[in-house]
């Protein structure tokens, strides 16, 4: 892993400003704060009009180049009106002195670079063994309040392998944020007002008529699952024939369905209001709750789980959507066009303006979506980030545009999108039989692949990437597969310390001079780079770049555990490498944790 250290990771953000400020530094100053100290104070001697300037600190991919490489030089020669090797090495002199670094070198157009001595590697495992399942965690949120909205998914059927992606990541992402500092809030938006609840609930009446003998025409456009029929003969075992009525009550004054598909579906749901009256907001009721509590304990079996629930009728319930569609008239925002209200979305960079109210007098679902996200900000979270799938690329201005319209800061929304997964096996497209026989549900990938891997691989791809689903790859147990691959790491451990039989409480303060092996540096340096990774994951909403980091980790400690012995009658050296792969089994568990996947004591 190439890792970019960047002096940006050791500030606050602030999303209302979208700018990074106000230093802090952790109690424990790790390698790349160390070396970001040295070179501000550095250039406060050489250049105090341009200490601020933003520079990286990085791996070079080159070993032979040094450990770090700063680019300082380079970015602020042409400001400084010098060549950057001649300020370079202005800036090389001027370094305070550090028992951490044995050396720097001028390289290439003027980078620096810097050679550590291994203490400044072997320091770090006593911090890891004191901060234990804290470390990696850090202030970067300092407190800060953020919202994470995610899978979302209306609640009319199973959940496919589509909202798998979507909560593996919003559940890692939400993880990953608190151990940096933010106050996390992770939510789910029930979409239970309009016409897509209708219509589950027409299709489950319709169902439930058909157990009764009735021969009621079931449109093509409604929810065909065997799920919807399960509902139904729930329904006729509770209540018998309580809400059957004739066929052709049913299918009164029902258009052409070839003409006019959505007319007649939508006379389907006016038919069952009227012939059900009260009777119809108990079937409705009925199956919202079935489908809900299924998401509910799908989710909780995959190990996600929300905050809050949020109810997308309790905005109409409480007056939130009249009330945010009053603030944007009053503000000129909205205008009237064939009976309907539209807002002037095209004002705030939509492609068009967008229909809040139909002529018929509903809300259209951006309407609540509006509403939603004004209550979100009225309920005082700081930052929003929405994960939406990628078909949604195209709402982001419209609401962004409406928050604005509102008097908000549309910065404080973050929109993360998340690209679908594609299943394979053999090498091909998967066809794996459903239930609902038109999508693979959450609940077949995970009693196929189990938990841990179907975590594992959703989130091993930046979310905005298409993913390849290797559904062998996912079951096998080699160390081609990347997770199998990262627990075996920690199991291997477990079995080192298990044969050893101490207390691993007891390596604190262990003196770690010894560790000066090739593969113990390689090691020691993935463990000192680990809160750099949750913090450029945090910045970059990236849980990705964890899972990388972890791989990296697992692929050293391989390496390690083949070429070295650790039970030893040289004691001193026994004990340092006990306290090497001590810190490693607790970096693998902590980062395994924040994404949500187990951490197996032996395979």
């Amino acid at each position: 892993m190439n890792l970019s250290v960047v002096v940006l990771a050791r500030f606050r953000y602030n999303p209302t400003s979208s700018h990074w400020n106000t230093p802090i530094l952790t109690q424990h100053i790790d390698i790349s704060t160390h070396l970001t100290v040295l070179f501000t104070e550095a250039l406060r001697a050489v250049a105090p009009e341009a200490h601020d300037e933003l520079f990286t600190i990085e791996r070079p991919r080159d070993a032979a180049h040094g450990d770090f490489a700063c680019n300082v030089a380079l970015k602020l020669a042409k400001r400084l009106r010098c060549q950057p090797r001649t300020l370079a090495t202005q800036i090389q002199t001027a370094l305070p002195v550090s028992d951490w670094i044995i050396k720097t070198e001028i390289a290439g157009a003027g980078f620096i670079n810097i050679f550590l001595h291994p203490f400044a590697y072997q320091q770090t495992l006593t911090h890891i063994l004191q901060a234990a399942d804290q470390y990696g965690h850090n202030n970067l949120g300092a407190g800060r309040s953020v919202q994470v909205e995610f899978v979302s998914a209306n609640p009319t059927g199973p959940l496919h392998v589509g909202h798998g992606r979507g909560a593996a990541y919003g559940a890692s992402l939400g993880n990953i944020l608190a151990a940096s500092g933010f106050a996390v809030s992770r939510e789910y938006y029930v979409n239970d007002a309009g016409r897509q609840m209708d219509i589950l609930a027409l299709s489950t009446w319709l169902r439930y008529l058909e157990l009764c003998g009735e021969t009621p025409l079931f449109p093509k456009n409604a929810y065909q699952g065997d799920y919807v029929r399960d509902m139904a003969r729930a329904v006729l075992a509770q209540h018998g024939t309580r809400y059957q009525h004739p066929t052709a009550a049913v299918m009164a004054q029902v258009p052409d369905f070839e003409t006019a598909p959505d007319a007649y579906l939508d006379q389907l749901i006016a038919n069952a209001k009227q012939l059900l009256a009260a009777d119809y907001s108990t079937i409705h009721q009925f199956a919202l709750n079935e489908q809900l509590n299924d998401c509910r304990e799908d989710l909780n079996e995959f190990g996600v789980r929300f905050d809050q629930w949020f109810s997308e009728q309790s905005l109409f319930d409480s007056g939130v959507v009249q009330r945010t569609l009053e603030m944007l008239d009053r503000g000129g925002h909205l205008y009237t066009r064939n009976g309907a209200r539209w807002f002037r979305s095209t004002q705030f960079g939509d492609e068009k303006d967008r229909v809040v109210q139909r002529e018929n007098g509903l809300y259209t679902y951006f309407a609540s979506d509006i509403a939603y996200h004004l209550h979100k900000l009225e309920r005082g979270f700081d930052w929003l980030i929405d994960i939406w799938g990628a078909d949604h690329h195209g709402y982001i201005a419209r609401v962004k545009g409406a928050l604005q319209a509102l008097g908000q800061n549309p910065d404080t929304l973050t929109v993360a999108l998340v690209q679908f997964a594609v299943l394979y096996r053999n090498g091909e497209k998967a066809a794996m039989s459903t239930r609902s026989g038109d999508f693979v549900t959450l609940r077949e990938l995970r009693a196929e692949v189990g938990n841990d891997a179907a975590r594992f691989f959703y989130i091993l791809r930046k979310s905005d990437q298409h993913l390849d689903f290797d559904l062998d790859l996912a079951k096998s147990r080699t160390n081609d597969n990347p997770v199998y691959y990262i627990q075996y790491a920690h199991a291997r451990i477990c079995s080192v310390l298990n044969k050893w039989g101490g207390d691993a409480q007891s390596l604190t303060g262990t003196d770690c001079s010894p560790l000066t092996s090739l593969y113990e540096i390689d090691l020691l340096k993935h463990l000192s780079d680990y809160p750099q990774v949750i913090e450029s994951a945090s910045r970059e909403l990236s849980p990705h770049l964890l899972a990388y980091a972890l791989k990296d980790i697992a692929t050293a400690l391989h390496a390690y555990y083949n070429a070295e012995q650790f039970l030893l009658d040289d004691l001193a050296l026994q004990n340092a490498r006990l306290t090497l792969i001590t810190a490693t089994r607790t970096v693998l568990s902590n980062g395994l944790n924040l994404l949500g996947i187990s951490c197996p004591d032996h395979m």
